[in-house]
């Protein structure tokens, strides 16, 4: 690395980790006397482009560990697209603050914006060292195992089941719920973790890997209800029919679309309303009932993974190294190794840029209405310490003794 600053931004969504990332960054940066001075870019590229810098080279060691365990984007977050122009005026904004090292913090659209920055870089002949360094709630970033992020929040997803099923088992009903994952289905097969007896909900998870076919739906609801006496179901906001229209554009008629052009499925209930609509005008149950998680898996005040949090440390901190080292522009990419233990390594940001991972089809029950196995082995290890365990009352049934009317 060129002598110089280093800037930090991010973007997209928040998670309840990102500051770890961030912090590990500003305090591994402290050891390389190449890094003159840490700056944090407000509000993602936005701000770099407004020179909207606050200086996080002396910030004290007590707040900045204070932060790391604040969820939500401490810096604040950008949903901007850049396009080249717009990475043109990164750049130029960079260049002019003497600054050497860029790391974004973010999911495959900031990944890509790293590209472009950099490769412009490169035409112009200045030498500038630009990380990815990953995060998204969806975990559907190419080249990881894994993504910081989604570790707590899959936790979030599966305690909220985990209570949501107690509930439904006290007053039994249809119980909907509408998870983020717009291509990717790994948050909502999270609900699986949720299980801990024969007979627990969810009874039924639908992922944006699958088809979604609402007459076969409405027949697995019906099945369950009759099974269980009670039905409880996850349901991911990208489901779709079989021409690929969401089914929340389908069943409501419109879309609305968000600066980067992507539907949005999740900004209302309205997914949740419809779907309880159908199964109670088709089946006839009264006690139905939906709810839309939303912004509440992402940035949920404490349930985080102790695994996320680490992880999100030690990316941030790799990425400075790499970065002091003279790395060349990339993105950071999880493996697994065992069971379990995570690696990290530099990949070419062309392979994560603008793609989607989505989850195996070992990790999916044929039925395409659960999660196979395989996936609890997968995602068991990211959850972190051990999940809490509901009780039951054990007593037996008490014999009657009056004549039933």
């Amino acid at each position: 690395m060129q002598r110089g600053k280093l800037v930090i931004a991010q973007g997209g969504g928040p998670t309840a980790v990102i500051n770890q990332s961030l912090v590990g960054a500003v305090l591994a940066a402290r050891a390389f006397p190449e890094i003159e001075a840490v700056y944090g870019a407000r509000h993602g590229v936005s701000g770099i482009v407004k020179e909207d810098f606050i200086d996080l080279t002396r910030e004290s060691v007590t707040n900045l560990e204070a932060v790391a365990i604040t969820p939500s984007s401490a810096l604040g977050s950008t949903r901007d697209k850049p396009d080249l122009a717009y990475c043109r005026r990164i750049l130029a904004a960079l260049k002019a603050h003497k600054v050497t090292a860029f790391l974004y913090i973010g999911g495959n659209d900031t990944s890509d914006t790293m590209r472009i920055v950099s490769e412009e870089a490169a035409k112009e002949g200045y030498g500038l060292c630009c990380i990815h360094v990953p995060k998204t709630i969806d975990n559907d970033l190419m080249e990881s195992d894994h993504a910081p992020g989604y570790p707590s929040s899959a936790r979030f997803v599966a305690q909220a089941f985990m209570g949501a099923d107690l509930d439904n088992r006290s007053l039994p009903g249809v119980y909907i719920a509408v998870v983020m994952g717009r291509h990717a289905g790994f948050l909502t097969a999270a609900s699986a973790a949720a299980r801990t007896r024969e007979g627990d909900g969810p009874h039924l998870i639908y992922l944006p890997e699958r088809v979604f076919d609402t007459e076969k739906f409405l027949g697995d609801v019906k099945t369950m209800q009759e099974r269980h006496g009670r039905c409880v179901i996850a349901v991911s906001e990208g489901i779709h029919d079989a021409d690929g229209t969401p089914l929340a554009v389908r069943l409501a008629g419109k879309a609305e679309k968000d600066a980067h052009g992507n539907v949005q499925l999740s900004g209302t209930g309205a997914l949740a309303d419809l779907l309880s609509g159908e199964v109670k005008a088709k089946l006839g149950i009264g006690r139905v009932r939906g709810d839309t998680f939303g912004y509440l898996q992402r940035s949920f005040f404490g349930c985080v993974s102790d695994v996320d949090q680490r992880e999100a440390r030690e990316i941030g901190e790799f990425a400075v190294r790499q970065a002091a080292g003279g790395a060349k522009s990339a993105s950071i990419a999880i493996l697994r190794v065992g069971d379990y233990k995570a690696e990290y390594r530099l990949v070419d940001l062309a392979k994560v840029a603008g793609k989607t991972k989505v989850m195996a089809d070992e990790f999916i029950a044929p039925a395409g209405n659960d999660i196979a196995p395989a996936f609890l082995n997968y995602v068991r290890p990211l959850l972190g310490s051990d999940l809490p365990k509901p009780a039951r009352l054990e007593g037996s049934a008490v014999a009657r003794v009056m004549k039933p009317a």
